[in-house]
């Protein structure tokens, strides 16, 4: 619902000075929270096409300034490693099941390029509908629709919206910085 201002001939009153300022950013809490309540919504999720070869997304408005996406996965795709720098986030499972590895390691956040991991430092979570995580900065981790035969469909949130994503391979423990992409190399 839009409200537009009605016309008046009282004269303008200024308002109060604000003691709120900006609105606070929104908690890794309030971004799973959110996720959790779109992928929840079946008619938005069976709204999103689904692409038997590459994955689709659509942005969604997030709260509180966040950037959002609900995500179709075909059987088989994945993200790679990676992670959201700056960015704190939430993810859900909204049908399907998908997989996340991650790494339990606070890395550096800039100034390398190749990190050997110590033992111990990887996990693995099984997301089915409705489940998810929320994150902090610099978490790395891939996402994978392992199913051969089904697609799955998330939600995503960001806060601040993403100012990038780095691209990591990984052969063993070594962990290597590939690709740094902005967002208009996805959006």
């Amino acid at each position: 619902m839009s409200l537009h201002p009605s016309v008046s001939s009282v004269p303008p009153v200024s308002p109060l000075p604000s003691s709120s300022g900006p609105a606070p950013a929104p908690t890794q809490t309030e971004l799973l929270d959110f996720a959790r309540r779109t992928a929840a919504d079946a008619k938005l999720v069976s709204s999103l096409p689904l692409d038997p070869e590459g994955r689709t997304w659509v942005r969604l408005k997030g709260p509180g300034g966040s950037e959002a996406w609900l995500i179709g996965w075909p059987p088989g795709t994945g993200t790679g490693w990676h992670d959201h720098a700056d960015s704190v986030g939430a993810f859900v499972t909204a049908s399907g099941e998908l997989k996340e590895n991650s790494l339990a390691a606070r890395l550096p956040s800039d100034g390398w390029k190749t990190l050997e991991l110590t033992e111990g430092v990887d996990r693995e979570r099984r997301l089915t509908a409705g489940r998810g995580r929320s994150f902090g900065q610099h978490h790395v981790h891939e996402v994978l629709n392992e199913s051969p035969d089904r697609h799955a469909v998330s939600v995503h949130a960001y806060y601040p919206p993403l100012p990038r994503i780095r691209r990591y391979s990984r052969t063993g423990q070594v962990l290597r910085l590939e690709q740094v992409e902005r967002p208009e190399d996805w959006q």
